[in-house]
């Protein structure tokens, strides 16, 4: 399956999560892509639409390899396997944390404004417009079990089909598209632009965020 673009995935999607519709569910979409996403969703399903930000941290030598990704709250989900096998240093992670962190503090600030979340006994649906090695997935869906919510969906257009085994062992999981055989989530988009700041903003502000 192949998707025009974000807004098209996120109705397909959309279309399997109505019956959440009374639950009030509250969008926790991971900026920026996400956000177009979940944006979508939140409307069909009259729902708040919120964001979460967790960052990868890449390997030393390939950034767009995940070891794990890291939490507002410095929470770090580590991807042991290549950790491991990579033998990346204690200090390399922990100096990526930090830089990182910075990064998701500011992120935080400029899309709501703070860190502060009631997600206690709340339906989420975690958003997100695909993932690869599903490192920023992980270390959200962690953090946000710890926020005791009622309910705890993930719902993506597309994902390899072992990193969706691995999710669905941890959350109920809604997902279009599961290939075996994956490279990179654009691949099953037309049209997959990168999303700026400003859009993001301007989601928000449309959703009741200053």
């Amino acid at each position: 399956m192949i998707f025009k673009d974000r807004a098209d995935a996120a109705q397909k999607l959309a279309k399997k999560l109505l019956h959440l519709r009374n639950e009030k569910p509250i969008i926790l979409a991971i900026p920026r892509g996400g956000v177009v996403t979940g944006d979508v969703i939140a409307k069909e399903l009259g729902a708040k639409l919120d964001i979460i930000v967790s960052r990868k941290i890449g390997a030393p030598d390939n950034h767009e390899l995940a070891i794990g990704a890291v939490m507002h709250d410095g929470s770090f989900f580590p991807n042991v396997g290549i950790i491991d096998a990579l033998n990346v240093p204690q200090e390399y992670i922990d100096s990526e944390i930090k830089s990182q962190l910075k990064e998701i503090e500011r992120r935080l600030m400029k899309f709501r404004g703070n860190t502060k979340y009631d997600l206690q006994n709340k339906t989420v649906i975690l958003v997100d417009d695909g993932i690869a090695t599903g490192a920023t997935m992980f270390a959200a869906l962690d953090w946000v079990k710890k926020q005791h919510p009622k309910r705890l969906i993930v719902a993506i257009p597309v994902g390899p089909s072992d990193t969706i085994e691995r999710l669905s062992q941890l959350s109920e999981v809604v997902v279009l598209e599961a290939p075996e055989f994956f490279n990179a989530v654009g691949e099953f988009y037309d049209d997959f632009e990168q999303v700026e700041d400003s859009q993001v903003i301007e989601i928000l502000r449309q959703h009741g965020h200053n």
